[in-house]
């Protein structure tokens, strides 16, 4: 229901708050949803040599194993440190089995912000393998570290068998209880998920039972990702886009994954696609640009639909997609804190009875509607007041996807909560179709002489009159710097040559008002991103202070 008066959407939150599955524990829920498909192959791993699994035996593998863990493993919470693959699936599924709390660990950051999660999460054992650690050897491992090839070896063949023919024999309740894994989760700890550190040290983003049970039952619910087709599971999943969506979802809704072990492995995935069949890809736009110029329509001929979330879609994106590869593009939103989704643009749908026209799923240049159970409002950033439609304002919302706060930090969680309402730093309109536009970050805006200036409109304007828009990497990044006189003052890291009066008179050409135009410019080797496909917020804006003291680009017309 939309509320016409204030940008106000209620999709049914109150009703699907009560539903009895979000009281249920995520391993059980797993268990139920692969014991009732034992012989479909879920899981297609090419890691090296092409491997697959199907959901009986996943499942019987993660419950030997979970039986073991849950007396040789202290404490609830365990580090997990896999690419996207078989490792990572029978890993995650057997402690979740065991009744802990994987925590994906972010493998490509540094050993500060590593060292840094594993203290706040007090974690003592990471389970991995051989061939993961070689590859990382600054991480910092901990002395109690399991390697999976050798815990699966010694649970040995006869214990596998013996869960695979419980699975196939009996019923899910008993096989449970067999195992011993809960029926109710609900509120309980089921994962915490370390933010990238973009904009400062990691936070622990807690996620519950019912956080993620509610995803996956919002994905299902509204149409998005069919279960009969065949997903590419590339997205890592220390990355709440990767941990739900392409693990999560797919052992629940029993939807087929090939998964190669890393998203900017663009010939690989292209190769994937074309002989696995792959029909839907979900990934950040930065891991999509490289396709077209790398991949050929014929390789990814067999791909239907394409969604992207993690950051905004480049204007004109989606269309130059569409008209290359033929596939349809859709443009989501969320937050690790949203478990992650909240919502989505969806594929065009023909009536049951074919006879009536539906109205349009999707709107180019939104994100889409919002999922079921979920409500969102746009308010007055400062004082909570209520904005109209088509009004810019901050986006607050509610649902069982919304996260309870971050891990032992109140003052932290609170700052992000106004009542009930999650404030998700993101400036946004609601339209009168109930489609959401995001604006941009709060974070990304600087105040100039009283004005809100978005980094990223003016990032857009550079690309667009340097012609930029076609680079794999992104190769400019605007931020702001202290400035006595304004308060903030703008600053451009390029990857290649600006003439300041060039780039002055281009962007006025382009529109942009004076206070719109960088004041200093920085010369980059490369511009700062994250593992996730986004700026590194911190980075761009940690290397932006090192031009603070420098000369400002001369004539550029202000008072």
């Amino acid at each position: 229901m939309i509320n016409q008066r204030d940008a106000i959407i209620d999709n049914g939150e109150a009703a699907f708050m009560q539903r009895a599955s979000l009281r249920g524990h995520l391993g059980y829920r797993c268990l139920r949803e692969l014991a009732s498909r034992p012989s479909h192959v879920l899981v297609v791993d090419l890691t090296k040599d092409r491997r697959d699994l199907n959901c009986g035996k996943l499942l019987a593998v993660a419950l030997a194993l979970s039986r073991r863990w849950r007396k040789s493993i202290p404490g609830k919470r365990v580090g997990v440190v896999f690419p996207a693959g078989l490792g990572s699936f029978v890993t995650n599924l057997a402690l979740l089995l065991a009744d802990k709390v994987p925590v994906n660990l972010n493998f490509t950051s540094g050993r500060a912000a590593l060292e840094a999660s594993l203290r706040k999460a007090g974690i003592s054992t990471i389970i991995s393998t051989a061939a993961v650690k070689e590859k990382f050897p600054d991480f910092p491992w901990t002395t109690h570290l399991l390697d999976l090839l050798t815990e699966r070896e010694s649970v040995g063949k006869a214990s596998i068998l013996g869960w695979l023919m419980a699975a196939r024999m009996l019923p899910a309740s008993l096989t449970a209880r067999l195992a011993g894994v809960p029926k109710l989760g609900g509120e309980q700890e089921a994962t915490i998920l370390f933010s990238s550190g973009s904009s400062g040290d990691p936070k622990g983003v807690v996620l519950s039972h019912r956080n993620l049970i509610g995803n996956c039952e919002q994905i299902i619910e509204c149409g998005l990702l069919n279960p009969s087709e065949t997903m590419l599971g590339c997205l890592p999943t220390f990355h709440s886009f990767g941990f739900t969506v392409t693990l999560l979802y797919p052992m629940i809704s029993g939807m087929r994954v090939v998964t190669v072990p890393s998203p900017l492995d663009t010939k690989r995935i292209a190769q994937a696609i074309q002989d696995e069949k792959i029909t839907v890809m979900v990934g950040a736009p930065t891991f999509l640009r490289p396709y077209l110029k790398r991949a050929t329509p014929e390789q990814l001929s067999s791909l239907k639909l394409v969604v992207a979330g993690a950051e905004k879609t480049p204007a004109g994106f989606g269309d130059l997609w569409e008209q290359t590869f033929g596939s349809t593009y859709l443009e989501g939103y969320g937050l690790t804190e949203t478990s992650p989704v909240a919502c989505v643009n969806l594929p065009e749908r023909a009536s049951p009875d074919r006879t009536r026209t539906l109205p349009p799923a999707s709107l180019r240049g939104s994100v889409g509607q919002l999922f079921p159970g979920m409500s969102a409002r746009i308010v007055d950033p400062g004082s909570g007041k209520g904005r109209k439609h088509n009004e810019v304002g901050m986006l607050e919302l509610r649902g069982p996807n919304i996260f309870r706060g971050y891990l032992d930090d109140p003052h932290l969680t609170d700052t992000v909560f106004r009542g009930n309402w999650f404030i998700t730093g993101d400036l946004a309109r609601i339209d009168d179709a109930g489609y959401i536009h995001i604006e941009g970050r709060v974070s990304r805006f600087s105040k100039i002489g009283g004005e809100m200036v978005p980094h990223g409109t003016v990032e857009s304007a550079i690309n667009s009159v340097y012609a930029l828009e076609d680079s794999e990497q992104p190769q400019v990044a605007v931020t702001g710097v202290t400035d006595p006189q304004k308060g903030e003052a703008l600053v451009l890291l390029t990857t290649f040559d600006i003439d300041p009066q060039q780039l002055r008179s281009r962007l006025i050409g382009a529109g942009l008002p004076n206070l719109w135009i960088p004041r200093r410019i920085q010369h980059v080797d490369h511009i700062p991103m994250l593992a996730s496909g986004k700026l590194d917020l911190r980075t761009v804006a940690e290397t932006a202070k090192e031009s603070a003291n420098g000369p400002e680009n001369e004539g550029d017309g202000r008072e």
